[in-house]
């Protein structure tokens, strides 16, 4: 695990939304991928949730050891076969959000 100046550790949280044309396939692809991403190196956690007020709305939030290990997983066989197999699945480009854990100190 990575630790900052203060000796905290990094946390790095990366959010995924996407809005599906095909639900079904789409649930597919990213029930794998959650499956696959827990898996590598650095990830500490990858839910996928669905949205109650938006139709066939979906978002993965991951949460990664550091910012390495999120780069490195960005760049692995795992999320390219992701990203491709949502072809054709989606409405419009996942908005892709990278996050930066807020600790208790702070908000000192």
């Amino acid at each position: 695990m990575s630790d900052d100046a203060n000796g905290e550790v990094e946390i790095v949280v990366v959010t995924m939304q996407f809005d599906a044309i095909d639900d079904a396939g789409l649930l597919g692809v990213l029930s794998k991928y959650v499956v696959l991403a827990r898996m590598e190196p650095g990830c500490r956690n990858v839910d996928l949730i669905s949205s109650v007020t938006h139709e066939r709305r979906h978002l993965v939030i991951e949460k990664w050891e550091s910012p390495d290990s999120q780069r490195r997983h960005f760049d692995s066989a795992v999320m390219v076969e992701m990203a491709s197999g949502c072809t054709g699945l989606l409405s419009g480009p996942p908005q892709i959000d990278l996050w930066d854990a807020t600790s208790a100190h702070d908000l000192r």
